[in-house]
């Protein structure tokens, strides 16, 4: 199964759009998470004990959607559409871009579901896409493997003394204070934009997108 690499800009990038997204989804959409589903399923889970039904639902269905979206991408990866979808990539993060820009469009009556239930599934597309970075395994959509593996190669880098862990601590590193960033810019702007905030992560994948392309054409994606 092929697997998507890129660089660390693309990467700082869509992490960034990624943090955005999942504080923009939680103040807006009734606190659903629409990319990281660790916390719905907790939420769905207390959400069903206490018999909360309609809540517990709305949780569920961004899980439907993401791994769907997941499954999607190991068929992509397989390489049995190859013929029908080049560069799928590029493509999720323009059908990414271009959906964000339209729900800044639509009215705040719309049910949440039809908003975050796309979201969730485009992102598992891209963290079923994209995972590395060169030879540097990660996640775009959450911290808590960025996190493992900034302590694990910050103590081999610096206490065992391995110079390309250090390289790879500064890359995590980055990576985590890209998402931390892109969370605290969601909250502000959805705060003081409400759902047009939206439009913001789908000019930072545009960037991202940009870069890739750049990176394709200069040989140093796989």
């Amino acid at each position: 199964m092929r697997q998507t690499k890129t660089t660390l800009p693309p990467a700082v990038f869509l992490t960034l759009a990624n943090g955005f997204l999942d504080a923009h989804t939680y103040l807006g959409f009734a606190g659903v998470f629409a990319n990281v589903q660790t916390a719905n399923v907790i939420f769905f889970a207390v959400n069903l004990v206490e018999q909360h039904w309609t809540a517990a639902l709305a949780r569920l269905w961004p899980i439907f959607a993401f791994t769907a979206g997941v499954a999607i991408a190991a068929h992509i990866k397989s390489g049995r559409i190859q013929q029908w979808v080049s560069h799928p990539l590029r493509w999720t993060m323009a059908i990414q871009a271009a959906f964000f820009v339209g729900v800044g469009f639509i009215p705040r009556t719309v049910p949440a579901s039809f908003i975050t239930v796309p979201i969730a599934f485009l992102a598992g597309v891209q963290i079923g896409l994209f995972r590395s970075i060169g030879d540097l395994n990660y996640l775009p959509v959450a911290t808590t493997g960025n996190l493992m593996r900034l302590v694990e190669t910050g103590y081999s880098g610096f206490i065992d003394g391995e110079r390309g862990s250090r390289r790879a601590f500064r890359v995590y590193a980055t990576l985590i204070g890209a998402f931390t960033v892109g969370a605290g810019f969601g909250t502000a702007t959805t705060r003081a934009w409400g759902h047009h905030a939206i439009w913001i992560p789908a000019i930072i994948l545009m960037v991202a997108l940009v870069l890739v392309v750049l990176d394709e054409r200069a040989g140093k994606t796989g």
